[in-house]
């Protein structure tokens, strides 16, 4: 019995003429042969909940560097509410749910250490810059290995997702617009959670108007912005809200940057941060022999610089390893322990 070849005929039979039928995928790079229980979009968000990249997410900052408390979203937390509001809204317009929590679930693989700070420094400092979306490609092309193999073959269209789910470019399917829209969703409203928990903000300093619209609290606020969604977007061939309810998300969401994203206090921590990431990356094109051969075993030297060898490799550490790490290099031990 072929079990993919009826979840494709059931997907033929159930979803959205605009939905990304697995049978109709593109495909992948490198050609390989069907599983007779899975589609191709389930292999590919198997491989990327098992990929060392995806565990990494939980030791990776959201918003807070290195938070005090259990209850503060992690990169890992994050990826997690943004793959639960995209496989409901994809679930609501009947398109692919297999699909959207592949390309959720991959998003952003390619964080840094140190949330947006990272990504901003190595952007500063590397020669061919740095952007997450651009890294999360990377890393499911050619940095995870899979059968003794660099990248994880994902499909054309979870590769299409996660390179187009930040920017000005729609993805080209559906299921990858939800993504980038549930995306914006999650963060707006866990950061708001964590940043009143945080005492950075309290719930009266929230915009009236805002939550007038979108509602009063974290459950309503997403309730609403799904249920935005999924009526102005069912049986169309976009994914959009309402000019209402982008409005006032939009208003929503410059209101944390004016008073989270940017203030002093919750930024306390970035310029140590941004000195650790400086820090090491210059160490490493100094001392390039100290990164680990396992890592370096991974390129061909003709195609990789050591500025993207560097890159890479920190860009791939979690929190709590680059300080660590930076403590190990850069900090001396007392003399007892010697």
């Amino acid at each position: 019995m072929n079990i993919r070849l009826i979840t494709e005929e059931n997907e033929m039979k159930t979803f959205s003429k605009y939905a990304t039928l697995s049978r109709n995928t593109i495909g992948r790079k490198s050609y390989e042969e069907k599983c007779i229980i899975r589609t191709d979009f389930q292999r590919d968000r198997d491989r990327i909940i098992h990929s060392k990249s995806f565990r990494r997410l939980k030791h990776k900052t959201q918003v807070f560097i290195s938070p005090e408390g259990d209850h503060y979203r992690t990169r890992l937390t994050h990826t997690l509410e943004v793959s639960q509001i995209s496989r409901t809204i994809a679930r609501a317009l009947r398109l692919n749910e297999d699909l959207t929590e592949a390309i959720a679930l991959a998003h952003d693989l390619g964080h840094t250490p140190f949330g947006h700070t990272g990504e901003n420094v190595l952007n500063e400092i590397h020669t061919g810059g740095f952007k997450h979306n651009e890294h999360s490609l990377r890393i499911v092309d050619f940095l995870e290995q899979r059968r003794g193999k660099n990248g994880l073959n994902l499909t054309y269209e979870v590769r299409d997702g996660i390179f187009n789910h930040t920017g000005n470019v729609l993805p080209k399917t559906l299921e990858g617009q939800i993504v980038k829209l549930a995306d914006r969703i999650a963060y707006i409203n866990h950061d708001i959670d964590d940043s009143i928990r945080a005492g950075i903000i309290s719930q009266e300093n929230l915009p009236k108007d805002c939550l007038q619209v979108l509602g009063s609290s974290h459950s309503e606020r997403i309730n609403n912005m799904i249920m935005d969604i999924a009526q102005n977007s069912f049986n169309r061939d976009i994914i959009t809200m309402s000019e209402e309810t982008r409005f006032y998300t939009g208003k929503l969401r410059n209101f944390m940057f004016d008073r989270v994203y940017l203030s002093r206090k919750a930024k306390k921590e970035e310029a140590k941060a941004k000195y650790i990431i400086e820090q090491l990356y210059n160490y490493y094109l100094k001392n390039f022999d100290r990164i680990p051969s396992r890592h370096r075993n991974y390129y061909n030297m003709n195609d990789s610089s050591k500025e993207d060898i560097v890159c890479d490799y920190i860009a791939g550490m979690t929190d709590r390893y680059v300080i660590n790490l930076f403590s190990e290099l850069f900090i001396p031990l007392p003399w007892d322990k010697y």
